[in-house]
């Protein structure tokens, strides 16, 4: 079996990861939070396999929000691309955020999570996606 390479980076492309094995899973999130994070009203990101992200440009460039209560957002400070979320615990799980990868990752959202604080000028769709009013359940 052929090893999997993903690429992606941030908006200007001074940051780039490559990311070795498929994602798990993939959602949308509702939050307030994402929703002042990306300016739009849900974000969606890809959970990882622990320790598959390998950053291979502009390291350097990183920042990242720390807020007391969640996973770190890490985004390029040349040009405030968000590109992941890592979790202050365990630095090895980390949750991309979709639109950063070059290409079509293998993996579809099938969830949508915080349901309760989505944005009220845009319903969410009736897509069929499992819903959660707040964190998804992890099993």
């Amino acid at each position: 079996m052929a090893e999997l390479s993903l690429t992606g980076g941030c908006l200007c492309g001074s940051v780039r990861y490559e990311v070795t094995e498929a994602p798990v899973v993939a959602g949308y999130c509702h939050c307030t939070r994402c929703q002042r994070r990306t300016g739009s009203a849900a974000a969606v990101s890809a959970i990882l396999v622990p320790d598959t992200l390998q950053i291979t440009a502009g390291e350097e460039l990183l920042g990242s929000f720390d807020p007391p209560d969640g996973w770190s957002k890490v985004f390029c400070s040349a040009c405030g691309g968000a590109l992941w979320a890592q979790s202050r615990d365990d630095a090895r799980l980390v949750a991309v955020r979709m639109g950063t990868f070059d290409e079509d990752p293998g993996v579809r959202p099938s969830y949508r999570q915080f349901t309760s604080y989505a944005a009220s000028w845009e319903p969410i769709p009736d897509d069929g996606l499992a819903r959660y009013p707040e964190r998804r359940p992890v099993s």
